[in-house]
């Protein structure tokens, strides 16, 4: 490979792990938030203010397979440029929002936005790295963790600073904040990235809406897989905005304190993104299983641990278990070929981010039905044994994964599949 054409990429992947930061970076900044949302837009229950998450996630999820569509018929650069522009302008005008309702218009068009990620990215990054897909997912999940990590410290951080001057209204700040540094964060992408090759080879050889698996068996387990893979997504999201809440109604943290140990649960994935993603390009299924065991189990023990220690067990709750995103995400490129990646993601998301979606809301109705307990710790033991048992689950979704792999090979072979077929082991 030439030295430009190792520039390219990995310009494309670095820049990529950029927008990657601020599409998950708008996903977690309204965590610690929460109570001061309530308070300003004058909402009746806390759920009333995570459902804003909710709905914003739902929103990123459920139009995925059409831009999935997109990603595999027009430049994944330019798909991804513009969705953060409307996902970051969606940012400025919550900021301003004078009720719910405005508030929710927001942050449904914010969701819309941050949906063309995921399909068009990940399938560019697979298609430019077809034989380390692991470790580019990886690298670029670097990004993923940061923008995690980034979004309720430095909200939590701004709202709490401002809050003996604006009150309530201190959300607003750092919502305004973030969505102009989205702005400008998109121009400079669309700026330095460099364009995919072969987008008029894709438009040629792309199969039609409905077609992307040659037998309805591969359909019926690819179902399977991204539900099961569902509830790890709703595990995540649980624990995160769960613990948003725990820490503040029964541990007595602020949001400042509140946004920094929930940052901490997304800061283990800087490191562990890429070292296991790419370790898992040998051993696939094991490091998966590996991952999803040791994180679930964390959430089961968190609100059993005293509160000093809250912040290590999010850091490594955080590093194994995000690690599962870009592994298993490897493991479903490499299942099928390139001129319909971006729509088998596409799909796979829009059901996975779509039950993973309804996290923030079911937890903010369980905690609204405790009432006076919700300020007790002990209240909230079967809740994270729930979490963390759905986690659990989301591991019968291996041999689905694997029947996929298996079909696709044996029905079509091709080059690349062979090259590689001992990753999912």
């Amino acid at each position: 490979m030439s030295d430009s054409r190792a520039n390219h990429k990995n310009r494309t992947l670095t820049l990529t792990g950029m927008l990657h930061g601020f599409t998950h970076l708008y996903g977690t900044a309204l965590l610690p938030l929460y109570l001061l949302m309530q308070r300003d837009l004058k909402l009746d229950s806390v759920s009333q203010a995570t459902s804003f998450v909710t709905i914003m996630l739902v929103a990123y999820f459920l139009p995925s397979y059409a831009l999935g569509i997109l990603a595999d018929r027009m430049s994944r650069k330019k798909l991804l440029a513009y969705g953060l522009v409307v996902n970051a302008l969606a940012f400025v005008g919550l900021a301003f929002a004078p009720n719910y309702g405005w508030a929710m218009a927001c942050v449904i068009l914010a969701g819309i936005g941050g949906s063309s990620y995921h399909p068009a990215a990940t399938a560019m990054i697979a298609r430019l790295f077809p034989r380390d897909t692991g470790r580019a997912l990886g690298l670029a999940g670097i990004g993923s963790g940061a923008g995690f990590f980034l979004g309720p410290l430095y909200t939590g951080w701004r709202a709490a600073m401002l809050e003996p001057v604006l009150g309530a209204a201190a959300w607003r700040r750092p919502v305004l904040e973030i969505g102009i540094m989205g702005i400008l964060a998109a121009g400079l992408f669309a700026w330095l990235a460099s364009e995919e090759e072969a987008i008029a080879d894709r438009k040629e050889n792309a199969a039609p809406a409905g077609k992307l698996f040659p037998t309805p068996a591969v359909w019926f387990f690819f179902f399977l897989a991204s539900l099961f893979f569902s509830l790890r997504d709703f595990a995540g999201n649980g624990m995160a905005s769960l613990t948003s809440i725990f820490l503040q109604n029964a541990q007595g943290f602020d949001a400042r304190r509140a946004g920094i140990a929930v940052s901490a649960l997304f800061v283990g994935s800087v490191v562990s993104n890429p070292l296991l993603g790419a370790l898992s390009d040998r051993r696939r299924k094991r490091w998966i299983t590996f991952v999803i065991v040791a994180g679930s189990t964390l959430i089961i023990l968190f609100p059993h641990v005293p509160a000093r220690w809250a912040i290590p067990c999010l850091l490594a709750f955080g590093f194994f278990f995000l690690a599962s995103f870009p592994i298993v995400e490897a493991a479903l490129m490499q299942s099928v070929p390139d001129e319909v990646r971006g729509r088998v993601f596409g799909f796979y998301v829009m059901i996975t981010g779509f039950v993973g979606a309804l996290a923030p809301w079911v937890v903010g109705l369980v905690v609204r039905h405790l009432g006076e307990a919700a300020r007790e710790g002990r209240h909230y033991f079967a809740i994270y044994g729930t979490v963390g048992g759905l986690g659990l689950l989301a591991l019968a979704g291996l041999p689905c994964l694997h029947a996929i792999r298996k079909r696709e090979h044996l029905a079509e072979p091709s080059a690349e599949f062979r090259m590689q077929s001992s990753a999912f082991k």
